[in-house]
């Protein structure tokens, strides 16, 4: 039977350092995560919402606690455990884009695959995989352009199309429109939405309130714990212009 959380975190602790020079990123967080949900995790500077995504993304492991995920106890995964399930689950949008400058769209798009270490498939099947996934973030007639012939916008949309190569379970993305201007987030933000409308499991970090106000739902983050857990009312932001970044007086009385 298919697990009803995709992401439950218990009493999660990850503690950096020992003795006086010891740091607590995380303090007993638990949170769960549907499959099917939007997310939005949030906070200040500091506060350890980037622990808690790098935990997430089976980048790191907690120090006490359990994640699991997908119904699996990931927490004491060593290294290559956790590489293997991050090729098999996982889908990564990063903030810098993290394109490869000498590389076409299409054959950015194929990476995951080439890396993937199960269900290899030939180059044909490859190329028209991208070519299928590209076309759904709306870039067929750039396949073959570089990074430096697109805008910020599609670059990132090159990235998100690279994030659901493998159809991951889960996708994580680390301040996606934090180097866009509006327009560009709000395209970004609606191809999300279309992706979440599909079924996809999204979860983004974000410093910005703007932009969490844009999923289902806010997971607010202070000092390593859970301050808040919200619900949305997504009729009310869908479509509504992205407004610039708060400034951090704002953020702070915000949060």
């Amino acid at each position: 039977m298919e697990n009803e959380f995709i992401i439950e975190t218990i009493d999660m602790k990850k503690v950096y350092g020992e003795g006086e020079g010891q740091v607590i990123a995380l303090d007993g967080v638990s949170i769960k995560i549907r499959r099917g949900e939007f997310v939005a995790i949030i906070g200040p500077s500091g506060s350890g919402k980037s622990t808690l995504m790098n935990i997430l993304a089976c980048l790191d492991r907690p120090t006490e606690g359990k994640y699991i995920l997908d119904g699996e106890d990931v927490s004491k995964y060593t290294r290559k455990e956790l590489a293997l399930i991050r090729s098999q689950k996982l889908g990564f949008v990063f903030q810098s884009y993290n394109l490869l400058p000498r590389v076409s769209a299409q054959q950015q798009v194929i990476l995951p695959i080439i890396y993937r270490r199960e269900n290899r498939i030939g180059i044909r099947e490859r190329k028209e995989q991208a070519l299928e996934v590209l076309e759904n973030v709306g870039l067929a007639d750039r396949v073959d352009h570089l990074p430096n012939e697109l805008s910020g916008g599609q670059q990132q949309r090159v990235a998100i199309a690279r994030a659901l190569i493998n159809n991951p379970l889960l996708i994580l993305a680390d301040e996606p429109t934090g180097n866009l201007d509006s327009r560009s987030s709000k395209e970004i933000l609606e191809l999300l939405h279309s992706l979440h409308d599909q079924g996809k499991t999204i979860v983004i970090v974000t410093h910005d309130h703007n932009i969490a106000l844009h999923t289902q739902r806010i997971i607010m983050i202070r000092d390593g714990k859970v301050y808040s857990d919200k619900e949305n009312d997504l009729s009310v932001v869908q479509g509504a212009e992205v407004e610039p970044p708060i400034a951090k007086a704002e953020e702070a009385s915000v949060l």
